[in-house]
């Protein structure tokens, strides 16, 4: 499972025209469930990005997390994460999830989120999805379960 996180003063998403989901400070998060995604995933990328510390402190220095701040999260779901460029110059996306596992997962993601994070807005799976945000920093983290899962070399 994959997640751009970005730090964001502002982001709203909307479909055809209408806003399906918007907050003010907080996360954008774009998440992509790769075929091999299971609920332990889900879990792990969840749980580590609510942790992350990316806001400021009364020092300036990047020691705040989500909770910390009363930040909200939009997710928005986005299988092109999983695209492969290794060969050619047209992504292959053959290690996405079929769409109901990824959506599961998707929605199990969002109803994790929920239980720490009072506000929590999404995008519409499967949509086309128009997304607008004020990226503060920049500030743009990428989570990937298979890196997480390996040791850390010092």
């Amino acid at each position: 499972m994959r997640a751009l996180i970005q730090r964001v003063r502002n982001a709203s998403v909307a479909v055809e025209g209408r806003t399906v989901g918007q907050i003010e400070t907080g996360f954008l998060v774009l998440l992509g469930v790769t075929e091999s995604d299971t609920d332990a995933e889900m879990e792990l990328l969840a749980d580590k990005m609510l942790k992350l510390r990316i806001f400021s402190d009364e020092d300036g220095k990047t020691n705040c997390s989500l909770t910390d701040v009363g930040g909200s999260l939009l997710v928005v779901s986005q299988f092109t994460l999983c695209a492969d460029c290794r060969k050619g110059t047209r992504p292959s996306f053959s290690h996405a999830a079929p769409p109901d596992e990824a959506n599961r997962l998707y929605e199990a993601f969002v109803a994790r989120c929920r239980e720490t994070v009072s506000h929590v807005d999404t995008g519409v799976f499967g949509a086309h999805m128009d997304v607008s945000l004020e990226n503060n920093g920049p500030f743009t983290i990428w989570l990937d379960t298979d890196d997480l899962k390996k040791p850390r070399n010092h």
